[in-house]
C-alpha cells in the first residue's frame, strides 16, 4: 500500500510530485495514477521508483489532481479501492469539500487546497481549508505535502473564491504586466530580447524584495520614487489609467466568477 496517490498526473501533481521526493519521501511511498499511456511513460521516465498505475490501488491518502468536472467520480472510484483510506487533499479547482466528503464518507477526512502555477518552480502559493470530518492534524498533513512547493495558509472555506480570484489567477496578471513592460521597452527603442531579459529579473527581483523586506508595498515603492523623477512620472500615468482600481476590479470579478462556477 503506497503513503500517498496521486490522481491524475498533469502539471500541477508533478510539480507537487517532485516537490515531495525533493523534500526526502521515498519513491516506493507515492503512486500517480494517469489514464494516458503516453503521459505515465514521461512520469515513469521523471520520477524513478514512483509506481504509475493506470487505475487506482489500495493507499493511505489521495490527492485529487484531476480535471474539475472529473473529481468527484474519480475519488469515489479511487476510495472503493483503497479501503484504509484516511486522508483526501483536493487541488481540484472549485470542487467544494461537501461533494468531495460525499464521495469518501464521513469516515475519511478530507482537505481542499487552491494551489497556484508558481508551485511548478517551488515559489507556489497555496491555500488550505478543512472539510466537514477534518481536524488540525488533517491540516498539517496537508501543508507538509503543500509546503514542499511553497508557501501554504489556512482559511475557511467560505474563502476559497477570494484566493482563486486573488493567488490563483494572480499569476495571470502579473504575466500580463510582463507582456506590457516588454512591449514599453521595445516601444521605447530597446531590443526585443534586451527588455524581456530587463522585465524578467525586474519582476523576480521586485518579488523577492518584497518577500524579504520588513517594509510593506507602500513603502517600497515609495522608496524608488523621488518627488518629480522618472518613476513619479510613470506611476502618475498608471494611477490616470486607474490600474490600481483595473487590479482590484479584476480581483472582484474572478471570485465572482469562482462562486459561480462552484
Amino acid at each position: 500500500m503506497t503513503s500517498v496517490q496521486f490522481l491524475g498526473g498533469g502539471r500541477m501533481a508533478d510539480a507537487l510530485l517532485g516537490g515531495l521526493l525533493a523534500a526526502g519521501h521515498s519513491p516506493s511511498d507515492i503512486a500517480v495514477v494517469e489514464i494516458s499511456p503516453a503521459r505515465r511513460d514521461e512520469l515513469i521516465s521523471a520520477h524513478p521508483g514512483v509506481a504509475v498505475l493506470s487505475e487506482p490501488g489500495p493507499a493511505d491518502a489521495l490527492v485529487v489532481a484531476t480535471k474539475p468536472g472529473d473529481a468527484v467520480d474519480a475519488l469515489a472510484t479511487a476510495a472503493a479501492a483503497a479501503p484504509g483510506l484516511c486522508r483526501v487533499l483536493s487541488i481540484a479547482a472549485g470542487v467544494g469539500t461537501a461533494a468531495l466528503q460525499a464521495a469518501v464518507g464521513d469516515s475519511v477526512a478530507v482537505v481542499r487546497a487552491m494551489p497556484n502555477t508558481p508551485a511548478l518552480v517551488g515559489e507556489g502559493a497555496s491555500a488550505i481549508c478543512a472539510g466537514p470530518t477534518a481536524v488540525d492534524a488533517d491540516l498539517d498533513w496537508a501543508e507538509g505535502l503543500l509546503g514542499a512547493v511553497g508557501t501554504v495558509v489556512r482559511v475557511p472555506e467560505r474563502s476559497m473564491d477570494a484566493v482563486t480570484g486573488l493567488s490563483g489567477s494572480g499569476p495571470a496578471y502579473v504575466f500580463l504586466v510582463a507582456e506590457a513592460l516588454i512591449d514599453a521597452g521595445v516601444a521605447a527603442g530597446l531590443p526585443r530580447d534586451v527588455a524581456d531579459r530587463l522585465t524578467r529579473q525586474t519582476l523576480l527581483g521586485s518579488a523577492r524584495l518584497l518577500a524579504e523586506s520588513d517594509d510593506g508595498p507602500e513603502a517600497l515603492r515609495a522608496a524608488v520614487t523621488s518627488p518629480g523623477g522618472t518613476t513619479a512620472a510613470g506611476l502618475r500615468q498608471l494611477e490616470s489609467h486607474a490600474v490600481r482600481a483595473a487590479v482590484i476590479d479584476a480581483v472582484a470579478a474572478a471570485t465572482a466568477r469562482s462562486a459561480e462556477l462552484g
